[in-house]
């Protein structure tokens, strides 16, 4: 399958709605049951996609397991719109905004790239409501030597020139940086779904990427966590996620020899490997309940 809403392409999609986080905005998000008292996963999708484009070939799987949330973060596909600067860690509380909405004490969150990110923020500022982390193709931060820095300050100055600049010249950004260098082989539900970006946002998630550095506290989470490593990354360096495990007490790793999109491109085999990653710190010792909130 080649890679979001209108038919024939579309594949089979779980149930999506739009939802309102009182005090935040409206996002989309999709759902799955799962089997009855399963803990939750919350999906969290990297830079530049959507929950759909990111783990549309994970949703039925997973579903076999857990219940299953998939967010469109701030400025991606149909999530939150804001005039305020893209900053992650309003990312993770909108997912904890969500889970209140939704009556879901406790989850696990699911982060790909940027939403490992995220993920990793789920912790740090909402501790008490994360059971496990999954983390996948991620790191501890993005940027470190001085070309990466330049590389994101770039998209810095993009993010504050696409504020002032018109919408032809913003839609003009977008076809350069993204549209047509990355969706020449997608189909048409997938370009819409990036059509859909708020590119002002999408490139000042790029320059927030460039300055997350989550190493003085990573050693802090005490939850199970398992990494999942695309070891042939050409987009978060794979030393850099095997360091991620190194960096957390007690995580456990699986490693697929893809690219960054191994996701898809490579699903019949990454897929297992994040079932398998989500069972394992889901192990029913764990302390924390997945209870509905009172």
């Amino acid at each position: 399958m080649s890679l979001l809403d209108d038919e024939p392409s579309i594949p089979n999609l779980p149930p999506g709605q739009h939802i309102n986080l009182p005090g935040r905005g409206t996002t989309y998000i999709r759902q799955l049951d799962g089997p009855a008292g399963a803990p939750t996963l919350m999906l969290l999708h990297g830079w530049t996609a959507t929950a759909d484009l990111n783990w549309f070939t994970c949703y039925n799987e997973l579903a076999k397991h857990f219940r299953v949330v998939a967010i469109d973060h701030r400025g991606h596909g149909r999530g939150i719109r804001s005039t305020q600067p893209f900053r992650l860690s309003d990312c993770a509380d909108d997912v904890a905004a969500l889970a209140d909405q939704l009556d879901i004490a406790t989850f696990i969150p699911v982060g790909y790239s940027m939403g490992g990110a995220i993920a990793q923020l789920m912790w740090k500022r909402h501790e008490s409501r994360v059971r496990a982390l999954v983390l996948c193709s991620t790191s501890g931060y993005f940027a470190e030597s001085r070309e990466e820095r330049i590389g994101f300050l770039g998209l810095q100055g993009l993010g504050a020139l696409a504020r002032l600049t018109p919408k032809a010249a913003l839609d003009w950004i977008s076809e350069e940086l993204y549209v047509q260098r990355k969706t020449a082989t997608w189909d048409p539900w997938a370009m819409q779904q990036a059509a859909n970006h708020d590119w002002q946002q999408v490139l000042e998630a790029g320059a927030a990427l460039g300055n997350y550095d989550a190493r003085e506290w990573l050693g802090n989470i005490d939850v199970p966590t398992s990494v999942v490593i695309t070891g042939q990354d050409h987009v978060v360096a794979t030393s850099r996620q095997e360091e991620l495990v190194v960096s957390i007490n007690g995580a456990t790793k699986r490693r697929l020899e893809a690219d960054h999109d191994a996701v898809y491109t490579r699903s019949a085999e990454f897929v297992p490997l994040l079932v398998a990653a989500c069972l394992e710190v889901s192990d029913a010792n764990n302390p924390r309940t997945s209870t509905p909130l009172s």
